[in-house]
């Protein structure tokens, strides 16, 4: 369990004598529990997962919605990769984000790639569809500077998977938040993006990029894009045709879970 100082909690499912450990890096508004499923099979292929709720996520201290510096995200990314160091000496340490989570991640391994063996990124919010026209896009980022914490924009969950019961679960999740995205939040992801996108070529893990076809929350073309500008030598592109946002929880699930680990296995 990491130090409460941040009130950060943690999420751990752990095998003794890892192949390698997984840093997990959920998506906005969203928290670790949901996911139990990839936890679970990853830990059946010997593999332990270290996770926590991102600051003002879940059950993790800190404002919904809201974040006062992108970097902060990173911080508690990287102090969680501490402690997964900490328990797990001399053993491979891979990153895998999800959706903000693998803008998280793409930001993080910009300037601390040292720290991974790999990275695995899931429909990473690289492109959004819906980018504000440059007059609204002033108006966000003068509010953030009056009212940085004014809710401006909500999240529509129904385009999270095309199974059903997935976006119940997900709108009667209490851990889940549902309000609105401060104006700070937005800009701050904002220019996450844009630092990304600059600075891709700054990249050279082993990579593997996944992306569903049909995702309508992060653009496939984001995913994409950093395949095709990273550095890296050995890199993988998987869109999946057809798949909504949350390709661990779509139907076809375990296809990708036995994809992950035949790309984990053979980078360990």
């Amino acid at each position: 369990v990491m130090p409460k100082t941040e009130n950060i909690y943690s999420r751990n499912w752990s095998v003794d004598n890892p192949k390698a450990v997984i840093l997990l890096v959920h998506g906005l508004a969203e928290h670790t529990e949901r996911y139990h499923a990839i936890g679970n099979y990853l830990t059946v292929n010997q593999y332990s997962v270290m996770a926590i709720d991102l600051p003002g996520h879940g059950r993790s201290g800190g404002v919904p919605g809201h974040i006062d510096q992108f970097s902060n995200y990173r911080t508690a990314i990287r102090q969680l990769h501490k402690t997964a160091s900490q328990k797990y000496p001399n053993t491979p340490i891979f990153l895998l984000g999800h959706s903000m989570g693998g803008l998280i991640s793409t930001q993080l391994l910009l300037d601390h790639q040292k720290l991974f063996q790999g990275a695995l990124l899931s429909g990473a919010a690289i492109e959004t569809p819906q980018e504000p026209p440059a007059w609204q896009t002033n108006i966000i980022k003068l509010i953030s500077k009056i009212a940085p914490t004014l809710g401006l924009l909500k999240l529509d969950a129904s385009g999270i998977s095309r199974d059903p019961n997935v976006v119940k679960a997900y709108m009667n999740d209490p851990l889940v938040y549902k309000g609105k995205l401060s104006a700070r939040f937005l800009v701050e992801m904002s220019s996450a993006m844009d630092d990304c996108k600059v600075r891709t070529k700054k990249i050279k893990l082993p990579i593997l990029i996944m992306h569903g076809g049909n995702d309508l929350i992060t653009k496939p073309e984001g995913s994409s894009y950093l395949y095709e500008h990273i550095s890296s030598t050995d890199k993988t592109l998987k869109i999946y045709d057809g798949l909504y946002h949350e390709i661990f929880n779509e139907p076809e699930a375990q296809n990708i879970y036995a994809d992950i680990i035949s790309w984990l296995d053979s980078h360990t």
